[in-house]
């Protein structure tokens, strides 16, 4: 977390968190969900009307990233200053990069250490890494091929539905909060 971040902490302890305005994709991008796109509908889904804009700015992004962690709930968040901004996620809350080497790194740039690989029933391959759980990106299927076919990652199985509760994580901290 940025030092400034911690000392906005400090300073501001009670600020609300906010729900709803920040969501990350499929393949790792960070879309701004202004209150348009909220009132078009959910961030992720089969229509998914609601993403929003698609952020650009690359020191913004590096910021959020810096500072995007799970709470005790497994809702991930972004420490905006004193603030925590929670995210709605399209798939998952990690993003994995896997390179021709099969080394890994999340959307954030971290790398992790692989532990297990899943795949689910619609062909989507799921890591498990010294630093949490996420899809695979989807141009970096082939690397995961690869190490399959060498036999270096064996997949198990997994129900897509089964995924947040199985792994911890919950995909729609705004949701949870209308409930």
């Amino acid at each position: 977390m940025d030092e400034i971040v911690k000392q906005a902490l400090l300073k501001w302890p009670n600020v609300p968190a906010c729900h709803g305005w920040l969501g990350l994709d499929a393949r790792g991008n960070w879309f701004m969900r202004d209150e348009r796109a909220q009132a078009l509908g959910p961030f992720a889904g089969a229509s998914a009307p609601g993403k929003g804009s698609a952020l650009k700015h690359a020191k913004l992004i590096e910021f959020i990233q810096r500072n995007y962690q799970p709470d005790a709930l497994g809702q991930w968040f972004f420490q905006n200053g004193p603030q925590r901004v929670y995210v709605e996620l399209e798939a998952t809350p990690l993003i994995w990069r896997v390179h021709e080497d099969l080394s890994i790194q999340d959307h954030c740039g971290r790398p992790a250490l692989l532990q297990h690989c899943f795949l689910d029933e619609l062909g989507r391959v799921y890591l498990i890494t010294s630093t949490g759980f996420g899809l695979v990106h989807s141009l970096d299927i082939g690397y995961v091929a690869d190490a399959v076919e060498q036999g270096r990652w064996q997949p198990q199985n997994v129900l897509c539905a089964d995924l947040p509760t199985r792994f911890s994580y919950v995909p729609s901290p705004s949701l949870l909060q209308k409930s």
